[in-house]
């Protein structure tokens, strides 16, 4: 009989150290990025986090498309959520910053699964984006900010948006990494 398979051991060695070093650089880019979006948003009076997620996210979209394996993102989330944690310096949504790391991992996992695609053109890496910034503004808004409906819809638009345009950046350095791999043939045909 067979041992069935776990998730993680889907990854290589590899892969997990990608994974661990995205989700590292996801979490020290925040802190720069969080003040310069809130330079935007503080005018317009929403949440600066539906601006500067599409940037943070970024880092979801990038690992999904350097490892090309469905699951990427979620443990990206996971892993980002455990340095927060672990750290506890950038960590202002307490026992929820897991599911607040991990939802967007997870939507771009799963917007990818459902189009058949794993960051190979700009529409896919797009759409990861947008829906990663939108699931994790949308939790933010749920548990803590309840913004009226307009308001909301206004958020929820910019980080649409935003997490778009983030999707685009990873794609194009994507297409960098990609052309300058050294290492093994990557999904995206590295």
């Amino acid at each position: 009989m067979e041992k069935p398979q776990h998730f993680i051991d889907n990854f290589s060695v590899f892969d997990l150290i990608i994974i661990a070093m995205i989700s590292a650089l996801g979490i020290a880019s925040k802190p720069l990025i969080v003040p310069l979006s809130h330079i935007i948003t503080g005018p317009l009076l929403i949440p600066g986090g539906v601006v500067a997620g599409g940037f943070y996210m970024l880092w979801l979209v990038l690992g999904a498309g350097i490892v090309g394996k469905y699951g990427t993102a979620t443990l990206i989330g996971v892993v980002q959520a455990l340095l927060v944690f672990g750290t506890g310096i950038f960590g202002s949504h307490g026992a929820m910053t897991l599911l607040s790391y991990t939802l967007p991992g997870l939507a771009v996992d799963l917007s990818l699964y459902l189009i058949k695609h794993r960051v190979c053109c700009l529409p896919c890496a797009f759409l990861a984006g947008l829906v990663a910034n939108v699931s994790g503004s949308s939790l933010v808004n749920i548990i803590y900010f309840r913004l009226p409906f307009v308001p909301l819809v206004l958020a929820l638009a910019v980080a649409a948006l935003s997490g778009g345009l983030g999707g685009i950046i990873a794609y194009k350095v994507l297409q960098v990494v990609n052309k300058n791999r050294t290492w093994g043939k990557g999904f995206n045909g590295g």
